[in-house]
């Protein structure tokens, strides 16, 4: 009991020192303008990030044509990306006006929330779209009769537990920080594999498919039940694309983690944190875009939605 007591303990003064060395005295006084910058683009990117997965979040309720089981999971990444404009980046921003102003209590509660937050809602984020290119290979494997395995209930389930293994994701940073840190480096390659292998998977058989396109074989009744092609097509290309966007958005991150020391930073080094920091926010402010891009459902509702806001001041005077 005492050695289990004594490494706890250990473990708090680990992340203690962690935090520690993120709150330095006269750090920021040789960055001043670069921070300035940091915390004014990253205001502009939490406003708008905000209210674009708002938007999402409105015109996917309203939409009726999506599969619900899709329109849960991409509700899902509309809700971490409003998360992520309303809790992890400001806390970012109060994390970078704590060292302008050598706030080190704020700095101390920026961080954990920082970290937490970055955690819980990259979980969750990576988990999602690993289940989305899963979903995307079950129904090209079964067609329509996906809509028999993959329903609405077991989505809400898979959603919470994603939720619920995140949260507890995040609040392993609070004990040790290092667990956090590992459990992602292993979590990460594992939903990427996964994602990779999916979507490998069905772009070898809708190639497949393709080049046997002039052999007309029967139906046979223990077969799939045949999918719209084109409608899939579009899905899947959705799902590929804000996939993707994730990945070259987090890699500079991934790569920055990896390679830079893991005490206390050199201003340049910190400056290139700060930087792949905010690419990782922007990825969120990316996202709706995305969706309206690439679905034309979505993207009818959201202009519905800002002409009937900016039309609703014009009809109140």
């Amino acid at each position: 009991m005492a050695q289990e007591n004594l490494s706890r303990s250990d473990a708090g003064k680990q992340t203690e020192t962690f935090i520690q060395l993120r709150c330095v005295a006269g750090w920021a006084d040789e960055i001043r303008m670069p921070l300035i910058f940091l915390v004014t683009t990253n205001i502009f990117l939490s406003i708008t990030t905000f209210v674009g997965n708002t938007l999402i979040l409105v015109a996917l309720h309203k939409d009726s044509s999506l599969h619900s089981p899709s329109k849960l999971m991409y509700r899902c990444l509309a809700t971490t990306d409003v998360c992520v404009g309303l809790i992890a980046e400001p806390s970012a921003i109060m994390y970078w006006l704590s060292l302008l102003h050598e706030d080190w209590n704020l700095c101390r509660y920026a961080v954990v929330t920082y970290f937490v937050a970055g955690y819980i809602l990259t979980a969750v984020s990576l988990l999602t779209m690993t289940a989305i290119s899963v979903d995307r290979l079950l129904v090209l494997l079964l067609g329509l009769g996906n809509r028999q395995v993959v329903n609405s209930k077991r989505i809400y389930l898979i959603l919470i537990t994603f939720w619920t293994v995140s949260i507890l994701h995040g609040a392993s940073y609070i004990v040790d920080h290092r667990i956090a840190y590992w459990t992602s480096h292993i979590v990460t390659p594992l939903c990427l594999v996964t994602a990779t292998v999916s979507y490998t998977t069905i772009f070898y058989r809708l190639h497949h498919s393709l080049n046997q396109a002039q052999v007309q074989v029967p139906q046979q009744p223990s077969q799939p039940v045949p999918l719209n092609k084109v409608r899939y097509r579009k899905a899947l290309h959705s799902a590929l694309l804000v996939q993707l966007a994730f990945a070259v958005c987090y890699l500079p991150y991934g790569v920055a983690v990896t390679l830079l020391p893991k005490g206390r930073l050199s201003t340049s080094e910190f400056l290139v944190v700060g930087g792949v920091v905010t690419l990782i926010f922007l990825n969120s402010l990316l996202n709706p875009f995305l969706y309206c891009w690439k679905i034309s459902e979505v993207r009818q509702v959201v202009k519905e939605t800002i002409r009937q806001a900016l039309s609703c001041p014009q009809s109140c005077l």
